[in-house]
């Protein structure tokens, strides 16, 4: 059967029954459509399913422009852009509008004028709904032109009066009507600019210059903002405050599966790299439990938040830096260490802001963190009585070195002489693979060391642990 043949002017549109509506009656719709089918509706976003989503429906169901209030890396941006699964696959516009008018309903002076001159005969064209948002940072040098319009000295050279509602040249804002507009940063918008935003969010119009013009716009409105700056007064008027109809508050993950969940679903790939690394559950949750107690430091600034993209960034860093070991010993496969982490420095310094500055503190303070992670998550696997033969062994004479240069198969030659390790590599659900084994290895003793049964020496960039 053929496809049928989208309507191409507004007789045909009336003629096939399409009916339009507003951005919220659409949002509206699509959302109770997918509540009913039980469709994922937000995919990609992990660990707001009990709280952020379900207030994010509630706002939508009762048309609320909304406001997100969060740290950095809290998703906000990617949960506004994910609205947009909420529109109808297209739109019919009247065709060369610059701000999409609704083909029944045209609201600016150029489309008027089309009706009065062709009738049921102006053209339209269908609009995707991936080009019916749009976002902008807000910094304090937007101007209203930006956002709302400006009059355009091209069009006034051209012959056009000033006085001429043709002369405007629309912002950002009026190119989005029937869609969606992100703010981002909402605060660090000037006092005067957020002004200009009262007529869009209450009475749904802009007015350009001083045109006595009313633009009834239909734009769903959505920001963002640091809940520091959003609730201080002196960052944002209240005013605008008061006209967002819902406030929603994101939030970090609540578990480190949440966390490791999220490193995973937007961590860099590379083939080589996938096919050569693998990354065993406790490394993960060590660089899941690391982000977590940064976000608990006292010694970090907790208003500016510990964003995902430090778990990502460090997970990277760990994958990149026993990847290179297997290039560099020519081994076919390769485990991130504890040797390894200290790589991480490079990775976490500068996503994170401390509450003094002091020189070096910052590295001593990542070092710690390290630390205190990896006895976290030794001690949800193993209890310090299960290695009692293996500590003996050591107060006998043992030392071990380990460092991220060594070659894997060394770790597997020393499993003769650590005796009842072989309890630890069964738990962790480790193979006759050298460079899995070699990880074990390191974990099980460095977590011994930080729990007071280990002594452990830096020696030219290595680690020597001893009774």
């Amino acid at each position: 059967m053929a496809k049928s043949k989208k309507p191409e002017t507004v007789s045909e549109l009336q003629r096939s029954g399409y009916q339009t509506v507003s951005v919220r009656t659409e949002l509206r719709k699509n959302l109770i459509e997918k509540i009913k089918t039980g469709q994922t509706l937000f995919p990609g976003i992990v660990g707001y399913d009990e709280t952020v989503i379900p207030q994010l429906q509630n706002a939508i169901l009762a048309g609320q422009d909304v406001v997100f209030l969060g740290e950095r890396g809290q998703a906000k941006s990617r949960l506004i852009r994910n609205l947009v699964s909420l529109l109808d696959e297209e739109i019919p516009y009247i065709a060369g509008c610059e701000i999409n008018d609704n083909p029944y309903q045209p609201i600016c002076q150029a489309c008027r004028d089309k009706v009065v001159e062709l009738g049921d005969k102006v053209e339209i064209a269908w609009l995707p709904k991936e080009e019916r948002y749009a976002e902008k940072l807000a910094t304090p040098d937007i101007s209203i032109a930006d956002l709302i319009g400006e009059i355009d000295p091209i069009k006034v050279a051209e012959g056009r009066y000033l006085s001429d509602e043709l002369t405007i040249h629309y912002g950002l804002i009026p190119r989005t009507n029937r869609g969606i507009f992100s703010i981002n940063e909402l605060p660090d918008l000037a006092e005067r600019i957020q002004v200009g935003l009262f007529n869009l969010m209450e009475e749904r119009d802009v007015q350009i210059k001083g045109y006595r013009i009313r633009l009834p716009l239909d734009v769903y409105v959505v920001a963002t903002a640091n809940p520091e700056d959003y609730t201080n007064r002196g960052r944002i008027i209240t005013p605008l405050k008061d006209r967002y109809g819902a406030q929603i508050r994101t939030h970090y993950p609540r578990t480190s599966d949440e966390e490791i969940e999220i490193v995973e679903q937007e961590r860099s790939r590379f083939a080589d790299s996938e096919e050569n690394v693998k990354v065993p559950v406790y490394i993960k949750d060590i660089i899941a439990e690391f982000t977590s107690l940064a976000r608990r430091s006292p010694d970090i600034n907790q208003r500016s938040g510990v964003s995902v993209r430090v778990s990502i960034a460090n997970y990277e860093t760990l994958v990149s830096n026993a990847f290179k070991r297997s290039l560099q010993h020519k081994e076919g496969f390769a485990v991130p260490r504890i040797s390894d982490l200290p790589a991480i420095l490079a990775s976490t310094t500068g996503k994170i802001e401390l509450e003094s500055v002091e020189e070096g503190r910052e590295a001593r303070i990542i070092e710690e963190l390290t630390k205190k992670a990896v006895l976290n998550v030794f001690g949800r696997y193993f209890n310090v009585r299960d290695f009692d033969t293996l500590i003996q062994k050591f107060e006998q004479g043992l030392a071990v070195e380990t460092g991220s240069d060594i070659p894997s198969k060394s770790y597997k030659q020393l499993l003769k002489d650590l005796e009842g390790i072989s309890i630890a590599l069964e738990r962790l659900q480790v193979k006759d693979e050298p460079a899995a084994i070699a990880s074990a290895i390191e974990f099980v003793l460095d977590g011994l060391h930080l729990s007071r049964k280990l002594n452990r020496d830096r020696v030219e960039g290595r680690f020597r642990y001893r009774s």
